[in-house]
């Protein structure tokens, strides 16, 4: 999912303002906003060389959640960057900057999505750190299971074994009912009339304020919200397979989350043999929450890996 928390009373939509701002791509001068030409077609993405000085360790590969965007992990590009990583967040096909058709629910199929995945990080010339927040955590855990072989290691941010939460479960299928009968515009309305749209099924906070999470949303393809939505109520449990994959692990989430309760991401890390890792103090989005241990986290799991 893009957010996270109980659904909230009607609220006037003033509360939408309520977003994080601290952040932003102005503030990170190496930011290269840009295309990454690939086999199966070119992505949206936000590209962070390392820091002029650091030692080059790497290239980190990170796909964003349900209703997301890269946008989401702005806070922990640049202190990537500084340990040395060149950091990449990829718009998925028919995600905001990223095309796809919007009318087609089989091109976001979850096999589909996987193999975008593995022609991203073929892309580079090295195998890439995967790391994958929400929907996208489970995106990348197909990527790895069709073929490992691209990737250097699996971050899996707060995003769990199955199928969602029962709460969530609810949210997103009305979402998918709205998207039957409305357009993505009249979606956005009746979002904003019901309160923050990071508690009503909406697009996560993220980065920017309330015309930037507009335009994400219009943006996204309502095809590919439908499809995805459905692969988050139905997805079966793979732990087992993943565990069986040849690269090590690392399973990074809140302290609190109900899209998928940290216990079982407790109960997953343990299955995988995973690194686990619990930011104080942030729920489903980490990286927005509490971007500078998030990102000291996932830079000192990549630390622990050779580099190759």
């Amino acid at each position: 999912m893009g957010g996270a928390g109980p659904s909230a009373c009607a609220r006037p939509p003033a509360t939408l303002t309520r977003v994080i701002t601290a952040f932003s791509p102005a503030r990170l001068p190496e930011l290269r906003p840009r295309r990454l030409t690939t086999g199966r077609g070119e992505f949206a993405v936000l590209d962070v060389p390392p820091t002029a000085g650091a030692t080059v360790r790497g290239t980190v590969l990170l796909l964003p959640g349900y209703t997301g965007s890269k946008e989401d992990f702005t806070p922990v590009l640049g202190p990537l960057a500084a340990r040395g990583y060149r950091a990449v967040a990829v718009d998925g096909r028919g995600q905001h900057d990223t095309d796809g058709p919007a009318d087609d629910e089989s091109t976001y199929a979850q096999d589909e999505l996987a193999k975008d995945v593995l022609a991203q990080a073929r892309a580079f010339d090295t195998p890439v750190h995967l790391v994958g927040h929400s929907m996208g955590g489970q995106i990348a855990r197909a990527a790895v299971l069709l073929d490992h072989s691209p990737f250097r290691s699996l971050t899996l941010v707060s995003s769990g074994a199955a199928r969602i939460s029962a709460s969530q479960e609810q949210r997103v299928t009305l979402l998918r009912d709205a998207l039957a009968v409305m357009s993505m515009a009249e979606c956005w309305e009746a979002i904003l009339a019901m309160g923050p749209p990071e508690e009503v099924g909406g697009p996560a906070r993220g980065i920017g304020g309330p015309e930037q999470l507009r335009k994400r949303w219009l943006t996204t393809k309502p095809a590919q919200l439908l499809a995805t939505g459905r692969q988050l109520c139905a997805e079966p449990d793979r732990v087992a397979e993943l565990a069986a994959v040849p690269l090590p692990f690392h399973v990074l989430s809140g302290s609190h989350d109900d899209t998928w309760p940290v216990p079982g991401l407790d109960a997953m890390a343990r299955r995988l043999r995973a690194r686990r890792t619990v930011v104080d103090g942030a729920g489903h989005t980490p990286m927005t929450d509490r971007p500078t241990p998030t990102a000291q986290s996932l830079a000192d799991f990549f630390d622990t890996l050779a580099v190759r």
